[in-house]
């Protein structure tokens, strides 16, 4: 038996035989460059600029966001009584509390203001270009890169008079947050650009500083027409009405309107009535800070609104009590008006159109200078609005609060291989693998997009971990040595099997019209996960890396061939930590069994 190095695994191979490949020139964890590039600096890219070049070595990243803002739809909007429509305290990242929200459901500017000072906080604002528009996307096979087309203005450019240039820019990953209600839409009503009077779309509300309120100061003697009764609707009325002459709602459609469930859990925490937006105290934030406190609060909190995902589901208890539940507050909170709740209470379940508890709405509606019209409209003059019916009503103003383009169809190419564009694949529906990435788009992944939603649960926790799914699959590129990954068509054809046979036990399937079906009153659902928030952050939890094709980065057909020189990069240099196996972050202490 020889211990030589001629013996038997010497020289000269395994069994006496000649490699066949030269092991590669690098260790095992002397990882290769990533270029990552984000679009969008919402809540999806500020959590992608913490995470990324927290978790992935050697990384060069940047955040592209066509906005002169962070923020992306809390930047965008600046309508009439923006907030948010879940409690505030379930609005926010896990990692980053915040004790000082203003009231249970905390106003638009100051979630804006959340988002800019974690940004600050975990130095993100180095990764962001601001007025960086993406204008298209396109898949390098033979690279195993994104080249991408971003839109600037110039850099002597005016706000008076802009002007742009292009450049492109290349990513190994590209993680795109472009947000699901972001492409706002003007109704389809004939005689639109007609009218002699100001018109505004919520999502492009008339503010370029301070408060909206300073520009509906001198409305006080202007008549007013909203079209529509969704999510930003149900805020802008009760926000105008006391600041109008008068104020017509136009609304087409039925909407459920959701009991204060959540503030009566928080009444019951602080031992007190907290219904109706209850604003903070002073009192109420010195408790939030206290982390023991505000831990267990946030806590009671996310764990009931994740207790209610029975409701979407059709014929359950829960469901029955909610359609009961609400329709006995609506027809409480409109009791000066029962022939607005006749036309106002749905048919169909709670939640098949988006949830929203709109505080105020129900109560402007019943107020002397609102008018709830029903009959649908015929056209739009230069005075105003023309209803099928004849009647015309003469406005001033006209705010159209009509929802968004949920097709996800993009107005920028974006191309994958073969020249297959997103815009085909997503034709007539988006499919979808996991609602993260799409088969024939390599290494891309996305937050918020098609099916993305909840009918309860927090969002913001399922755009964390979006995230998160994004820098794993980043990391096994790079660690690795893959040139590219992308899901399999069978994976994605197999997700939307499940999805299809999901919907139809839900009340997402139910005949109304919903930005979650793409404005349709029927047909594909793709504005919600087939699942529960809980069910999703479990599924995505282990990426099944077996659904997926890979590309060698490097022309060695051996799969181990990433392993490299057989040390890692501390050894052969003898720098940094060689016994990091026993920092606090890698020792995993268990837990003594009490049995």
């Amino acid at each position: 038996m020889s211990n030589g190095i001629n013996g038997v695994n010497g020289v000269n191979g395994v069994n006496g035989h000649t490699p066949h490949f030269k092991l590669g020139d690098f260790s095992v964890d002397e990882y290769r460059p990533m270029r990552v590039v984000c679009i969008g600096a919402g809540v999806s890219g500020i959590a992608a600029g913490i995470r990324f070049p927290q978790r992935v070595p050697d990384v060069d990243f940047v955040i592209y966001d066509k906005n002169a803002g962070i923020g992306g739809t809390w930047y965008n909007n600046k309508y009439p009584g923006l907030a948010c429509d879940i409690p505030s305290h379930t609005y926010q990242y896990t990692f980053e509390d915040n004790t000082e929200w203003s009231s249970f459901y905390a106003p638009g500017p100051e979630i804006r203001k959340y988002l800019e000072r974690v940004a600050a906080k975990y130095k993100v604002n180095k990764y962001i270009k601001l007025e960086h528009e993406l204008m298209g996307a396109y898949w390098e096979d033979a690279e195993g890169k994104w080249r991408l087309r971003i839109r600037r203005p110039l850099p002597n450019s005016t706000p008076e008079n802009k002007q742009y240039e292009e450049f492109e820019d290349k990513a190994d990953v590209l993680f795109t947050g472009l947000g699901l209600l972001a492409r706002w839409n003007w109704p389809d009503i004939e005689g639109l650009k007609e009218f002699k009077g100001k018109v505004l779309h919520s999502a492009q509300w008339d503010v370029t500083d301070g408060h909206w309120e300073d520009g509906v100061k001198d409305w006080g003697d202007k008549k007013v027409g909203v079209i529509g009764c969704g999510s930003s609707a149900i805020q802008i009325v009760p926000a105008l009405q006391p600041k109008v002459a008068q104020l017509v709602n136009f609304v087409r459609g039925k909407t459920w309107l959701a009991t204060p469930f959540l503030e009566e859990k928080t009444g019951q925490i602080l031992g007190r009535d907290t219904r109706g937006n209850h604003k903070f105290t002073e009192e109420d934030k010195e408790r939030f800070r206290d982390p023991v406190f505000y831990k267990q609060f946030r806590w009671e909190l996310e764990n009931e609104l994740n207790s209610i995902h029975a409701s979407t589901l059709k014929g359950t208890a829960q469901q029955l009590a909610a359609r009961e539940a609400f329709t006995a507050d609506m027809k409480r909170r409109l009791a000066k008006r029962p022939d607005i709740a006749k036309h106002l209470i749905p048919e169909f379940g709670v939640a098949c159109r988006r949830l929203t508890p709109g505080p105020g709405y129900l109560e402007a509606l019943c107020e002397d200078n609102v008018t709830f019209e029903t009959t649908h409209i015929k056209r739009i003059t230069e005075k105003g609005i023309e209803l099928v019916d004849g009647r015309h009503c003469d406005l001033d103003v006209i705010v159209c609060a009509t929802g968004f383009d949920t097709s996800f169809k993009y107005s920028f190419p974006f191309v994958g291989r073969n020249g297959v564009t997103l815009q085909e694949k997503y034709d007539p529906h988006p499919k979808t693998y996991l609602a993260l990435t799409v088969d024939g788009f390599p290494n891309w992944f996305q937050s918020f997009g098609p099916n993305s939603g909840f009918g309860s649960g927090s969002l913001a926790c399922v755009l964390e971990r979006q995230v998160e799914y994004a820098v794993k699959a980043t990391l096994k590129l790079q660690r690795e040595r893959l040139k590219s990954l992308c899901v399999k068509k069978q994976a994605v054809d197999e997700f939307d099997e499940y999805l299809e046979a999901y919907f139809p036990t839900t009340i997402y399937s139910e005949k109304c019209r919903s930005w979650y079906k793409m404005g349709k009153e029927e047909g594909r659902v793709v504005g919600v996960f087939p699942g529960s928030c809980l069910h999703y952050l479990r599924a995505i939890a282990h990426p099944r890396w077996e659904d997926f094709d890979y590309q060698p980065l490097d022309p060695v057909n051996n799969r181990f061939y990433w392993l490299g020189d057989g040390q890692t990069y501390n050894e052969k240099t003898l720098t940094g930590d060689r016994a990091w196996y026993l920092s606090p972050e890698e020792v995993d202490y268990p837990a003594i069994p009490k049995d």
